[in-house]
């Protein structure tokens, strides 16, 4: 039986890592993750599991770690934060093109400069582009919840890719909140055991892992690696659901709050989207139509499924908590932009910079966003298409 507990998100993760008992674990301290394998490595001493810690010497050294245990058979993660990520910039790629079905638990910090320790998104959506799977938590249950998951999602055979488990570093990795823990049978159950098909220990069976592709076969192997991606979308949808149905929690690729009858919608990602809901809350009770679609799945990216959420409103305000430096708006932006276009959805957008750093995001400034939204269609006001919000005045 389920049962109520109270934890960080750090601790929660951790506490999912213990139920799955993966057989490997490399990883170097950074904040905010830290705390992940300093749990992990707790759970290890007091025999609790049997997962292999590693202690490497370097971000780059621990995915090369993961990489190599992978590659031998072994179900394996690590965790990692801000430049720590950037550091195994080279090791991701990797890990993508050689399909290992690793996890990461990424607790999302800004990456420099200026040097600062606290949420935003640029870490993770800098690594958007290196072809592992990317999902979201709005707060600690979901943590949990994802990281359950993380592993029938990658394994499956038609994915296999390593996939990423993203929380906002400080706001949730070390907010303590009310969560729900599963049973440890029921979990191990649902996550199943790893057993690869091909792997560099299988006596019998050679095996080659990161061999020189040349050019007549490197390019099949990036359409098989995309093709992967597109599958991963099929599996995420089908572990949801199954996920919901055993324990009665989650969603698949995005959550509606309230955009039934919505005529302006916020699209968001991670922890803001609780302050986006009590907005909405807020000036339903006011009678505007108003409501949010909290983006769970950032890869693969759920454009045509957006599109259908988005079709009947009137606009969209879409949020980054990231900057591309493109001048026309963050990641999140640009790809829900191409794909309302391409699915032919004509609907006004307007795309907003908000909390990078660690900068409080407000539920005035929900208010201010949906109202200007309104201006917009209304009133035909003119605004910019790339804003930043929350800026000292």
């Amino acid at each position: 039986m389920a049962k109520k507990d109270r934890m960080s998100g750090n601790e929660a993760v951790a506490y999912a890592i213990r139920q799955i008992n993966p057989d490997v674990m490399p990883a170097f301290p950074i904040t905010p993750s830290t705390e992940i394998p300093q749990m992990v490595s707790t759970y290890i001493a007091n025999g609790d599991i049997e997962t292999e810690f590693i202690p490497v010497e370097s971000e780059h050294s621990a995915m090369s770690a993961a990489i190599g245990s992978e590659a031998a058979g072994a179900r394996t993660l690590t965790a990692t934060s801000s430049c720590g990520l950037a550091l195994m910039w080279e090791e991701l790629l990797i890990a993508a093109s050689n399909r290992m079905p690793l996890a990461l638990a990424l607790v999302n910090r800004t990456l420099s400069g200026p040097i600062n320790i606290n949420c935003d998104h640029s870490d993770g959506m800098g690594a958007r582009d290196t072809g592992w799977i990317q999902i979201y938590a709005e707060n600690n249950q979901e943590a949990y919840d994802n990281f359950i998951q993380a592993y029938p999602i990658a394994e499956d055979p038609r994915v296999h890719l390593p996939i990423m488990i993203c929380q906002d570093g400080f706001i949730t990795s070390h907010a303590v909140e009310n969560i729900t823990l599963e049973e440890d049978a029921d979990v191990k159950e649902f996550v199943g055991e790893y057993h690869p098909e091909e792997f560099l220990l299988n006596p019998g069976k050679p095996v080659a892992v990161g061999p020189y592709s040349l050019s007549c076969y490197a390019m099949e192997a990036r359409y098989n690696q995309a093709q992967a991606m597109e599958n991963a979308k099929e599996v995420i949808v089908e572990v949801a659901q199954k996920f919901k149905k055993q324990f009665g929690r989650g969603f698949e690729f995005f959550e509606e709050y309230k955009t039934e009858d919505a005529d302006y919608i916020m699209v968001i990602m991670g922890s803001a989207a609780g302050t986006a809901k009590q907005a909405v809350d807020d000036l339903r009770a006011q009678g505007k139509k108003v409501g949010v679609i909290k983006l769970r799945v950032f890869r693969p990216f759920p454009a045509e499924e957006l599109a259908a959420a988005l079709k009947n409103c009137k606009a969209v305000a879409i949020m980054d908590r990231t900057e591309s430096y493109n001048t026309h708006g963050g990641p999140l932006a640009a790809e829900l932009t191409a794909g309302l276009y391409r699915a032919k959805v004509w609907i006004e957008t307007v795309c907003y910079t908000y909390g990078l750093a660690g900068r409080d995001f407000m539920v005035e400034t929900v208010y201010d966003i949906f109202n200007e939204l309104e201006d917009v269609v209304e009133n035909g006001k003119k605004v910019e298409q790339h804003k930043y919000v929350g800026l000292r005045k």
